[in-house]
């Protein structure tokens, strides 16, 4: 819909029974998340606090909870918005079939960005302090923006058409910020602000920022677009929505969104941070304390009757799954077509997205071998881990399309299945070593940095899965308790985690374990805290193995070696998934708070 605000939106949910009030005055220390994960949980409405302690805006949340709600709310430009994503990876299509994407073209005329001075008249000034301060998670460092969308130009090509309009975290208190005067900036450097921070840097400048927050709901989702290279996400908010994008500039020559309904504007001077988080974060865990770009804040306009727009993240599943979905609707065709051979990717939203990747891809390299091996899919993933936010995944398990042209990325189970009864672990583990990895992953030791490793399967099946241990299979001492997770992958509970070299004694001690017993069925072992809960489902266990592992400190083997700097294993792969100190705390709800929340459930 082409909505002209947030509160048209809404109105609409409510008017079509998406939405749900709450009346009473709700408290944004913890409560506001809570009720939000309650609800999501349930696949339940949208929420619109009517009343939010300490502060004279609403709020709504749970905007985007189920993808048949986000797609309702794009009910009329969804597909058109696709044609366009998918004319701008292949403009050919257009010539091809004019009239099928004649549709597009005017989609893309519409969405020019407009500019008007007259929009300033709507907007009134208010103070950081004065704006819901919303907390998620007890160990949180203060209140966080956790849907904004924040506005960047280019120093060397400022305006509007080569902004950058990204979605990154926050921090509106705590800490050593002062009082509506600081606030922190969370965001990593290959991102588009990154890029226009450097450039502001080089000149000795202050970058200019402008955070938006509400707005119609196209805003946000362009926000978080991997759009390709050159398409702006003001274009694209105004295709999407169905309405121009509408901004004008400030006295102090700052842009504003006419259409949000909070502008927050402020400068992020060079080399100038101050420590920010703890934050709960979408892996599960929190992102700790650690130094990111201080933003000193100039103003704080809001529309009359401005509502605060909010989500929760935490583990996976949560709204920004659904928002993944929403973007894979729009966008699913357009990464593989950058990718030349690539035909399907998932990054994994049960692992919290970046630490494991899906890939399918082409496998057409020396066909006329007798033994088919992965060689093409090797270089596709070379260039998955070159890509945008596709550079961020810790573990990437990549398969050949001419073994099964039915099989499917979003399949996790079947997925694992056909990898693991193909891979050769002599030969189809190929590791990054010390280099960079998402700032939101803790498995690593130090902040960003850590490995990766691509785990690459092509050919006929070399061993069949055993979906139960034979009756004779027995471990001993600290390895009694186990359970297989699926077939070919068995999770043990052992010690908790001391020292890194325990690892490899522990591996040994297994291989002496494993020696008499057969082991053909078996592809994987999992070393983990709580066999039982890493066996409980399919989403337990790929949350545990691939958010507390580091691929090249915590990957193991039974038979394990190391040929010319090549590392494989005769036996079982064994990942040590258990808590080290290093890893930041889990996500864990107040028990008081949940109480608490009950008398609106």
């Amino acid at each position: 819909m082409g909505y002209k605000s947030l509160a048209e939106c809404v109105a609409d949910l409510e008017k079509h029974g998406h939405l749900l009030r709450i009346k009473e005055e709700v408290d944004p220390y913890l409560e506001m998340a809570a009720i939000h994960l309650r609800v999501y949980e349930q696949k339940g409405p949208a929420i619109y606090f009517e009343k939010v302690k300490g502060s004279p805006f609403p709020a709504v949340s749970n905007l985007f909870g189920t993808l048949e709600r986000s797609k309702f709310i794009f009910r009329d430009s969804l597909s058109r918005v696709g044609q366009l994503v998918e004319l701008r990876s292949d403009p050919m299509k257009a010539l091809k079939n004019p009239f099928k994407y004649l549709g597009a073209g005017l989609t893309a005329f519409s969405a020019l960005p407009m500019k008007q001075r007259l929009f300033k008249a709507g907007f009134e000034k208010t103070t950081i302090s004065q704006l819901p301060q919303i907390v998620n998670w007890p160990m949180d460092g203060g209140p966080f923006v956790t849907m904004p969308q924040v506005y960047t130009e280019d120093a060397d090509k400022p305006g509007v058409l080569n902004a950058n309009l990204g979605m990154y975290r926050i921090q509106l208190a705590g800490n050593e910020y002062i009082k509506d005067k600081e606030i922190g900036l969370h965001y990593q450097i290959h991102r588009g602000i990154g890029v226009h921070q450097s450039k502001a840097n080089a000149k000795g400048l202050p970058l200019k920022i402008s955070i938006f927050v509400g707005g119609p709901p196209s805003h946000p989702l362009a926000a978080v677009m991997p759009l390709p290279e050159g398409l702006s996400e003001m274009t694209f908010a105004g295709a999407l929505g169905n309405r121009r994008f509408r901004y004008f500039y400030d006295d102090e020559g700052f842009c504003l969104s006419a259409d949000a309904d909070f502008v927050i504007t402020g400068t992020v001077y060079p080399h100038e941070n101050k420590p920010e988080g703890p934050f709960g974060d979408h892996l599960g865990y929190y992102s700790l304390t650690h130094p990111f770009p201080l933003m000193k804040v100039h103003n704080v306009y809001h529309k009359k009757d401005a509502i605060w727009s909010f989500t929760v993240v935490g583990r996976p599943p949560q709204e920004d799954t659904s928002f993944g979905a929403l973007i894979h609707e729009i966008t699913g065709s357009a990464i593989p077509q950058e990718i030349h051979g690539l035909k399907e990717v998932n990054a994994v939203d049960a692992a919290g997205v970046h630490p494991l990747l899906f890939a399918i891809g082409s496998e057409r390299y020396t066909p006329y071998l007798k033994e088919r091996r992965p060689q093409e899919i090797l270089t596709i993933a070379n260039h998955i881990l070159g890509k945008n936010q596709l550079s961020l995944a810790k573990y990437v398990f990549i398969a050949a399309r001419e073994d099964n042209e039915q099989l499917n990325t979003n399949d996790i189970e079947p997925f694992l299945h056909h990898i693991l009864s193909r891979i050769d672990l002599k030969r189809d583990l190929h590791f990054y070593t010390e280099t960079t990895i998402d700032t939101l992953d803790y498995s690593g030791e130090g902040l960003n940095s850590g490995s990766k490793v691509v785990i690459a399967a092509a050919g006929e099946e070399k061993r069949k899965l055993s979906s139960q241990l034979p009756v004779d299979f027995t471990l001993s001492g600290e390895f009694e308790q186990y359970y297989m997770v699926m077939p070919g992958v068995l999770a043990i509970t052992t010690a908790a985690y001391t020292t890194s070299k325990e690892a490899g004694r522990l591996t040994a001690q297994l291989n002496l374990e494993l020696k008499d017993q057969p082991l053909d069925g078996l592809a994987l072992i999992v070393l983990c805290d709580d066999s039982a809960f890493t066996a409980g489902n399919i989403d337990n266990f790929v949350w545990v193995t691939f958010t507390r592992s580091n691929p090249a400190t915590d990957i193991h083997g039974i038979g394990e070696f190391t040929k010319d700097k090549h590392w494989g294993c005769t036996g079982p792969l064994v990942i040590d998934a258990r808590k080290k100190p290093h890893h930041a705390p889990e996500l864990i709800k107040d028990p008081e708070v949940e109480e608490q929340i009950n008398r609106y459930f």
